[in-house]
């Protein structure tokens, strides 16, 4: 009980002090107050204080200087601004996207490519002991080994430790009400199969994840994207006055920290947006993902908390906190549950048993949430260092966003720059990232380019992204005896 106390006191010591530095009441090379200052004003200990300086150390926000003290480290002259609001043609496309998709995932096992495209983090940040433990616990336990079918609704288990936790954001699930599914794309496919039909439209927001672009395609449905800011997410005007001129059949969104540009609905746009669903009667897929990897004290709330009427698909996974490999994933799906559920028996019948077991046992046994506390902590350090490296070694003018949770970046680049030209030349150089334009079925967004932080932090990403950023100005200079030297190759 009194190391939980100690880490609540540090972490408020040290969101105090960055909420100055980061406001600008604390400037670049400023002296910090002393640890035994600190000790006397809060009135805590010193390793306390000193809890707190290694977390702003750790976000690349202070630095300490032998026998001086801490010093304020961050520069916001090297912050970029945010990436300016989408403003796609309000037209439903019906087409594939590209097929260098493909080439992310041959990538993802190669350990020479510094793989900044990653859609999951790194396993040096997931609790892969502790899984690995929990999963032999329960194996042994389990009738049979856990080779037996589960019942095609889901573990039990499984659902009702989902269920209780959706009481951290005021939800009232119970386990009934949960469908368990082979990963997110999944119980996405199970949703948009439930509600729609092949020529049917949906809405969805500007840039979007292409796993969604892909999967609308395979079930022949056209995609009506829509204008989306960086930071509040998809533009609500908009999106009424399509819902007062033609029949869409679904809008599917990511209200808490999108794929790809982290934005977050403000509970005020939540809300709106369940009154504007409720008016048409139109269903609305939650995508929830990353609703749990949140930075700030508290978790975004889903619209599901604001639906009485059952029109609403809660749709997430663990594939982003604990282990994609796993495909554990789930859906709420309101008035749709039979559908949902005769879907399921056609398409796939039960879940693995022993998986979805083993993480219910993770998080029953209070593993998930620690892990879950470390996770937020590094990934928000990476964020500010991902950001303060982009603002260094990259042209004057790029944007890019400020997420709040999850562990993704938007780039946007000056709009001289191919970002499929971009790929190539930094593959050649062992480092990949997301070109833009695979985020939409429009000619759009091919300056701009996604970026995971989602690994830990080392010198060879820093350099890595001061290579990509070189890349970037070599594209810019149209001169060749005025391009600048490349660094040496990431190995």
């Amino acid at each position: 009980m009194g190391t939980e106390k100690n880490t609540y006191l540090y972490n408020d010591i040290a969101k105090h002090i960055e909420q100055q530095i980061l406001e600008g009441v604390l400037l670049t090379g400023d002296k910090l107050p002393s640890v035994r200052v600190l000790k006397q004003e809060y009135g805590v200990s010193i390793s306390t204080v000193l809890q707190a300086y290694y977390r702003l150390e750790a976000k690349s926000l202070v630095e300490s200087r032998p026998r001086s003290g801490y010093y304020v480290s961050y520069c916001a002259q090297r912050i970029p601004a945010c990436p300016i609001k989408s403003n796609p043609k309000k037209k439903a496309v019906q087409q594939g996207v590209t097929e260098m998709i493909i080439d992310f995932y041959q990538n993802l096992s190669n350990k020479e490519i510094v793989n900044l495209s990653l859609g999951v983090p790194a396993a040096d940040l997931l609790p892969v002991a502790k899984l690995s433990k929990t999963l032999h616990e329960t194996v042994s336990k389990l009738p049979a080994g856990g080779t037996y079918y589960d019942n095609i609704q889901g573990s039990e288990n499984l659902r009702r430790q989902i269920a209780k936790r959706t009481m951290l954001w005021g939800g009232a699930l119970g386990e009934q009400d949960v469908v368990i599914t082979a990963g997110c794309t999944s119980a996405l496919s199970l949703s948009l199969m439930a509600v729609t039909k092949p020529g049917d439209t949906i809405v969805v927001e500007s840039p979007v994840f292409y796993g969604i672009l892909q999967l609308a395609n395979t079930l022949g449905l056209k995609v009506m994207e829509l204008p989306t800011d960086p930071s509040t997410g998809i533009d609500l005007e908009a999106l009424e006055k399509v819902l007062k001129r033609q029949r869409i059949h679904c809008v599917l969104l990511v209200c808490n920290f999108s794929n790809p540009m982290g934005s977050v609905m403000p509970e005020t746009h939540k809300k709106e947006l369940v009154r504007l669903i409720q008016a048409y009667e139109i269903p609305l897929i939650e995508d929830d993902i990353c609703g749990e990897i949140y930075y700030g004290k508290k978790r975004p709330t889903p619209c599901l908390f604001y639906d009485d009427t059952g029109l609403i698909l809660w749709v997430s996974s663990f594939s982003k906190t604990v282990a994609g490999g796993y495909r554990i994933g789930w859906v709420a799906p309101g008035r749709y549950f039979d559908e949902v559920m005769k879907l399921k028996l056609y398409l796939s019948s039960s879940t693995a048993t022993i998986m979805q077991e083993t993480v219910a046992n993770f998080l029953e046994n209070g593993r998930y949430d620690h892990h879950l506390r470390r996770l937020r902590e590094t990934l928000h350090a990476n964020s500010i260092k991902y950001i303060r490296s982009i603002g260094r070694y990259f042209p004057e003018g790029t944007r890019v966003s400020k997420p709040k949770g999850s562990f993704l970046l938007w780039v946007e680049l000056d709009r001289a720059i191919d970002t499929e030209e971009l790929y190539d030349l930094a593959l050649a150089q062992n480092i990949t990232f997301t070109p833009g334009n695979i985020f939409t079925l429009q000619d759009q967004y091919k300056h701009c380019m996604r970026l995971s932080y989602g690994m830990l932090w080392t010198e060879r990403i820093d350099k890595s992204l001061e290579l990509l950023g070189t890349l970037v100005k070599q594209l810019l200079t149209k001169d060749p005896a005025l391009r600048i030297a490349l660094p040496a190759k990431i190995l």
